[in-house]
């Protein structure tokens, strides 16, 4: 049995959801174990050619038509069998909850790009961006913590990356040593460290490390890692602004930070899940209007973990 929520963190989901039922249904949610997702890495293997493998032994789904990558199993599977298969081995498909597969989804980047992960461990999103972009281009995967990045290596070695170049850095030194040098990226993933609100179901652990001092820290470093990343990010590219909380201090309130202190605009989004906009208003804080653009996924409403994702376009050069 899995920890239950503590008081505080109950009041604030109260406040988000305001429906009772709708709280209820997830607080219920938050302790059934998620859906078994995949991606088929489509560098190695078409989406057509690997359903056909794995329906020999699986009962396997496509539940999004417009986006044939993403796959559900679901048979009963025994512990640790998705990892083991000879199809993971070889790097045919990767282990992704849906809600994760969400930030590559709204980025895309295209062949060609140069594009950047910043916060790029374990490398779930990483691979997903390489298949997008064909293993053409360049992507710069980075990562502060050594053992994050041996993982981050052999995620990407796995699934035949060949466009990628890994780098160990702190986030904002490492935007600053690229503002240095001039370079510009098309497209960046800033998918951050975060309170983790949204992983309940598949990490008990939240439970018992949220506390309201982490989401105040926590902002402050995500609105660093923002004003950061924009100022390599070329005019008119596109930036995508992700987390796996629910916190609206560690997503509005990050997004209306940069609408009002940056030249950029929100752009909506097309995901394949049901989501609910952003909040313009927390508490005592009102947020720029344009954040209702961002997409708020719960997972009572799919099945799903719980999750955050927006997209910002740079209108004009940061002085």
């Amino acid at each position: 049995m899995k920890p239950e929520m503590k008081p505080a963190f109950r009041e604030r989901m109260e406040m988000l959801l305001k429906d009772k039922e709708d709280f209820q249904k997830f607080e219920k949610i938050i302790h059934e174990v998620p859906k078994n997702f995949i991606r088929c890495n489509t560098i190695k293997i078409s989406p057509e050619d690997l359903i056909q493998k794995l329906r020999e032994k699986w009962t396997v789904s496509q539940p999004y038509p417009e986006n044939p990558e993403i796959m559900l199993i679901e048979s009963e599977l025994k512990p640790g069998e998705l990892g083991s298969s000879i199809e993971h081995i070889l790097g045919y498909y990767y282990v992704q909850e849906i809600s994760s597969m969400l930030s590559g989804v709204a980025l895309k980047p295209s062949p060609g790009e140069l594009v950047l992960d910043l916060c790029a461990a374990p490398g779930s999103k990483s691979t997903q961006l390489v298949s997008y972009m064909e293993n053409e281009g360049t992507l710069i995967a980075n990562d502060v913590k050594m053992d994050r990045v041996i993982i981050l290596a052999s995620n990407l070695e796995r699934c035949g990356a060949s466009n990628t170049i890994i780098t160990r850095n702190d986030g904002v030194q490492f935007c600053e040593r690229m503002e240095k040098t001039n370079m510009k990226f098309d497209k960046i993933l800033l998918d951050v460290p975060c309170s983790g609100e949204g992983t309940l179901r598949s990490s008990a652990k939240t439970f018992l490390m949220w506390n309201p001092k982490m989401i105040k820290s926590l902002s402050r470093k995500q609105k660093k890692l923002m004003a950061s990343a924009l100022k390599i990010l070329k005019v008119g590219g596109e930036l995508v602004y992700s987390t796996c909380t629910h916190a609206p201090e560690e997503n509005e309130a990050v997004l209306d930070f940069a609408l009002r202190n940056f030249p950029v605009k929100m752009e909506k989004v097309t995901i394949p899940l049901k989501t609910r906009p952003g909040l313009t208003k927390w508490k005592d804080e009102s947020y720029n209007e344009q954040v209702k653009l961002a997409h708020r996924i719960y997972p009572q409403d799919n099945d799903s973990e719980g999750f955050f994702v927006s997209k910002l376009i740079k209108t004009g050069e940061i002085k």
